[in-house]
């Protein structure tokens, strides 16, 4: 079940409820200064001295209440204001409006689309340009360069706006594009941990599956101990498959773990599964062992499987050899089989996966058929100093 979280009560209030509740407080305080003023108001002529303070508190609040739903009707009215208040005794009264056009095209330039924010913009600008040429035309002195300043707000407004918008918008893509990464990472991880598992364990399970049908008639003992192998090896298996469905279904951005991450000190069950296959594996140690970060662990214990897996599968060999060697600031991970050899790129994603693993740790990877016979795979993988003390 999902839970819908709402915002705080205070957060729900539209903002324009505010600029009311302001008003209405401002109202309130001097009405009770002075008892007269309500009535004054209510009975507006035009002439009294506070006519600009109750444009302005009408401008706006209803601003504030079309601000996010009609950004266009919020600057009409915001012009409307200033227009209407041109002939009033406070003079500041039409510019302070008309500042507060300005910045309601500022916020429609920063969140909405281009279009109207190109409209936002051309009211106010037209509004100048109209009381210019009726002034003009009536005869009336104009100071063009004043006209110029206030039209000029209006740019400056837009090209905030815009810059704003055009931030968000680039940082909009840059989040996009390293949350597919992201994804694409986690998905190359997990089908990388799917191949290194199941490929691993369906090729134990073949080769059990075909010794046991050799044997069935001849060597009932060996028929079933292959069965055994091959129902150890299938829980194992659809084990690790509900481990990693399961991480699948978390809801956590983060990357979830897949289960209990195996390591080298796995080895040995690694090695008596292959050994149950009929292919015999001599892991040497060399170096003092230690504990190593669980990716770095993670990845050689997921190269010896694989090429183990490629040795069983591929090489027609018995035996093979795995050496791992815990060095100062490396660890190196050589495998090697005198079986018929092969190329690097004929083993499906197995190889593949591999390379990619080394080279996310930032180490060498090298695969291929040696000269003398066989084939090797051999991985460096660099170990932090202080991870090992």
């Amino acid at each position: 079940m999902t839970t819908v979280l709402r915002p705080p009560i205070l957060k729900r209030v539209p903002p324009g409820v505010w600029v009311a509740v302001f008003w209405l407080t401002v109202i309130l305080v001097r009405t009770l200064q002075r008892p007269d003023e309500l009535h004054r108001l209510l009975r507006y002529n035009g002439n009294i001295e506070d006519a600009p303070l109750l444009v302005t508190a009408v401008v706006t609040t209803l601003g504030a209440l079309l601000l996010f739903r009609a950004p266009l009707a919020a600057v009409a009215v915001a012009l409307a204001g200033a227009v209407f208040s041109l002939g009033m005794p406070v003079r500041e009264t039409p510019f302070v409006l008309f500042l507060l056009a300005d910045a309601a095209v500022g916020y429609t330039a920063a969140a909405h689309s281009r279009r109207a924010s190109v409209l936002a913009a051309m009211l106010p600008a037209g509004t100048v340009a109209a009381d210019t040429v009726w002034r003009l035309t009536h005869g009336y002195a104009v100071n063009l360069s004043v006209q110029a300043a206030v039209a000029s707000t209006v740019v400056i407004a837009w090209l905030i706006g815009n810059t704003i918008r055009q931030n968000r918008v680039h940082t909009d893509t840059v989040r996009a594009q390293a949350t597919q990464q992201a994804v694409t990472a986690e998905r190359l991880r997990i089908a990388r941990e799917l191949h290194d598992m199941v490929a691993h364990n369906i090729g134990i399970i073949t080769i059990q599956a075909g010794m046991g049908s050799r044997v069935m008639d001849t060597q009932p003992a060996e028929t079933r101990n292959a069965l055994d192998a091959i129902e150890a090896t299938s829980r194992e298996t659809l084990a690790g498959l509900r481990r990693m469905l399961g991480a699948l279904r978390q809801g956590d951005q983060e990357s979830a773990p897949l289960g209990p991450v195996p390591g080298l000190d796995a080895l040995d069950q690694l090695i008596g599964r292959t050994a149950a296959a009929g292919v015999r594996v001599d892991v040497r140690w060399q170096g003092d062992r230690r504990n190593l970060p669980p990716d770095i662990d993670l990845a050689a214990f997921r190269i010896v499987q694989e090429a183990v897996t490629n040795v069983v599968r591929h090489s027609g060999t018995r035996d093979c050899s795995v050496t791992v060697d815990y060095r100062q600031d490396e660890l190196a991970v050589d495998i090697v089989d005198l079986g018929c050899g092969g190329t690097a790129d004929g083993l499906g994603y197995g190889i593949a996966g591999m390379r990619e693993r080394v080279g996310l740790l930032r180490g060498e990877f090298t695969a291929g058929p040696r000269p003398e016979g066989g084939f090797r795979v051999a991985a460096r993988l660099p170990v932090p100093v202080e991870a090992g003390q």
